[in-house]
């Protein structure tokens, strides 16, 4: 999945679940919790989505508010995070064939 792709799932995901950000409108660059569109209950649902939709995990110390500001630092934690998973899923592949 691509950053647009992942873009695009988490938009229609804030606009489903989020009231506010449907009454408010919401772009790429708004600030989620600042605005008060997610609070902190929300970004648990947000990374039970991301981790349901994107097949990752996300670790304790990923919980930073940065990485949950607003849609583009979600998108560029998800694709990263992807990434990430794909090539320590490969070498355990590689690994176990060794």
């Amino acid at each position: 999945m691509n950053k647009e792709q992942i873009s695009i799932a988490l938009k229609e995901f804030i606009l489903e679940k989020f009231p506010l950000a449907r009454k408010r409108g919401i772009d790429h660059d708004t600030f989620l919790l600042q605005s008060g569109i997610v609070d902190s209950l929300g970004i648990l649902e947000l990374v039970a989505f991301i981790e349901n939709e994107f097949s990752i995990t996300v670790s304790d110390d990923e919980l930073m508010p940065e990485n949950f500001q607003n849609i583009a630092m979600m998108t560029s934690f998800v694709a990263g995070k992807a990434a990430s998973d794909n090539v320590s899923n490969g070498m355990m592949q590689v690994a176990a064939k060794l």
